[in-house]
């Protein structure tokens, strides 16, 4: 796919989600299947730049490229500082983030909060564009603030007269938050009205709605998020589906095993042991999630504060689910909640 002077994989792409797509988490998404990966948002503030969090937010040694780095915050004139300041350190794309629903960005008027002044939009477009001219800049939004006053292609429009390249839009109001289901039909009408390349979000967790939602929409790719966490090979399912028509076969409890034992390994480098442990267990969770009586597993293993004991315990999980069967959806999933907790121990 040519996307704004990229060649990409594909037209599939990992939405930003905080907390979530740290680099480990974008370099393996893209290693199975996506086309693109944004990521999570780094503050305009400049005072937050010699953070650690913010450094590691930032950090995309290895990655492999294009860089989409996502920027959030509602003054323009820090948003331009903002872009310039990752530009100049390796960020090949700058996204804006006006689609984040939480409360504490939506009270400082950052995230989906800018969509109520579309004035304020203009001013945050011009100037982030002007302060990276060699750098394309993209922008996520969402349907609208609420369900009364959706104005998705009103600020699309902005968005495209202040030469943002391309936008993604999330199928919910920033009301909405991700509550009840998607809709595309505001995602369609945005692909009429504009002539930037759009990207659809929200909701799509399977090949068959990944083809449902460009059908309906028109829209030149799709950004997947929630249903990527603990499934990371959703991009090849829906890439294969996608060219050929056909499904993939679920992956192996093996190949399950080793996505997850590479994952975690990577996250406790990436992080350090103390903060590795903690990042991990949700990613655990999500790897596990579905699985009869994984709970009590997940319990027991949010009481280990060590990566080995982690590793190990994720080592008897799936080895004990791959004695009975080597695929999780012919298993009989009959694993007691006793010998989870015993794997965890």
């Amino acid at each position: 796919m040519q996307y704004i002077g990229f060649t990409l994989r594909n037209n599939l792409f990992v939405a930003p989600m905080a907390g979530v797509t740290d680099r480990p988490f974008r370099t393996l998404c893209k290693r199975m299947g996506a086309g693109l990966a944004v990521s999570e948002m780094v503050t305009s503030n400049s005072l937050l730049y010699g953070s650690a969090k913010t450094r590691r937010r930032a950090d995309h040694t290895g990655e492999p490229g294009p860089v989409s780095v996502q920027i959030a915050g509602a003054d323009p004139a820090m948003l331009a500082e903002a872009a310039r300041h990752n530009a100049e350190r390796g960020a090949q794309i700058i996204d804006i983030n006006m689609g984040c629903p939480a409360r504490k960005v939506c009270n400082v008027m950052a995230g989906s909060a800018l969509m109520q002044d579309e004035a304020l939009v203009s001013r945050i477009l011009d100037a982030v564009v002007r302060a990276v001219p060699d750098t394309p800049v993209t922008l996520k939004i969402r349907t609208g603030w609420n369900r009364a006053n959706k104005n998705a292609v009103a600020i699309a429009r902005i968005a495209e007269d202040c030469g943002v390249r391309a936008l993604a839009v999330h199928g919910r109001t920033r009301a909405d938050q991700y509550m009840g289901e998607a809709e595309y039909d505001t995602i369609a009408e945005v692909v009429r009205r504009v002539s930037i390349p759009v990207i659809a979000n929200g909701d799509i967790h399977s090949p068959e709605k990944a083809r449902y939602v460009l059908d309906h929409t028109g829209a030149d790719g799709l950004m997947i998020g929630r249903a990527a966490q603990g499934r990371p090979w959703i991009f090849r399912e829906i890439e294969h589906f996608l060219s050929t028509g056909k499904s993939l076969p679920a992956p192996p409890v093996s190949e399950i095993h080793q996505i997850c034992r590479a994952h975690l390994a990577d996250i406790h480098a990436f992080y350090g042991m103390e903060t590795g442990v903690k990042i991990a267990r949700k990613h655990i969770a999500w790897y596990t999630k579905g699985i009869a009586g994984s709970s009590a597993f997940r319990h027991a293993m949010n009481q280990l504060d060590d990566p080995n004991a982690q590793g190990t315990a994720i080592d008897k999980f799936f080895g004990r689910l791959a004695e009975t069967s080597d695929h999780l959806d012919n298993h009989a999933m009959n694993v007691s909640a006793d010998t989870l907790r015993e794997l965890a121990a």
